[in-house]
């Protein structure tokens, strides 16, 4: 990486606070931690982060509330939930909520270190903030994905999307009228090491469709192939 990776961390135990930021900065990166939602929002509002790490269970505003929030203000920095005894509910409506990927608690500091760098990692491949450089504009319905840009417009009004929403969208796109597995949409989307679910994809494939699809119930360019998983389709024709 050309240059230290920044991460913000908001969980309210001290102790891990204070232990992730010793290892993190040990490993390279810039790593800054805060008590409460409120600490991260005003730390996000002055300073540039790459991950922020925000734990599901926090004195005052949640992990989930501040999530959301950010979210519907437009913010796209890769979030990673830290969910309590990898409840499954909670992440799942942590996904909801706009997140990227979880890590259930316990865990130790050196697999939050590699997910975090996957995370970066996969964002500066994608280029500055964006994709792909190189690759020419995909257009499908009213939109138009600016690959190299990471930019997504419909009719040319920009419509924000996640790191991960990004991710599978770009997925989606590369290939067009090819029915694709869960699994293969969570290597294409998140590397061959991500520790994603079916349920995981299926919830990021909901958020997408409400964003692209006229009808997230009735979708036409992110059909379902019974027994397979999910199909592409640019112009929107319904399958047989």
């Amino acid at each position: 990486m050309s240059e230290p990776a920044r991460i913000l961390i908001a969980d309210d135990e001290a102790e891990l606070r204070a232990l992730l930021e010793r290892y993190l900065s040990e490993q390279g990166l810039v790593a800054r931690a805060v008590p409460d939602a409120a600490g991260a929002e005003r730390l996000l509002a002055r300073e540039r982060f790459d991950v922020l790490v925000l734990d599901v269970m926090m004195p005052g505003e949640d992990g989930l509330s501040l999530c959301r929030r950010l979210r519907a203000a437009g913010e796209t920095i890769p979030i990673l939930m830290l969910t309590a005894r990898g409840d499954p509910v909670d992440r799942i409506v942590g996904l909801e909520m706009g997140a990227d990927d979880y890590l259930p608690k316990p865990f130790s500091p050196r697999e939050l270190l590699a997910r975090v760098q996957a995370m970066v990692r996969r964002q500066r491949m994608l280029g500055a903030h964006g994709g792909p450089l190189g690759e020419a504009p995909v257009s499908f319905g009213r939109f138009t994905l600016h690959a190299a840009e990471r930019r997504l417009e419909c009719e040319g009004r920009p419509v924000p999307l996640t790191t991960g929403e990004f991710n599978l969208l770009l997925a989606f796109v590369q290939n067009p009228h090819r029915p694709l597995g869960r699994d293969r949409l969570i290597e294409l989307a998140h590397g061959r090491d991500h520790e994603a679910t079916d349920r995981s994809i299926d919830v990021q494939v909901m958020r997408l469709r409400k964003l692209i699809e006229a009808d997230p119930a009735d979708p036409r360019h992110i059909q379902t192939v019974w027994r397979v998983g999910y199909v592409f389709v640019p112009d929107g024709a319904p399958r047989p």
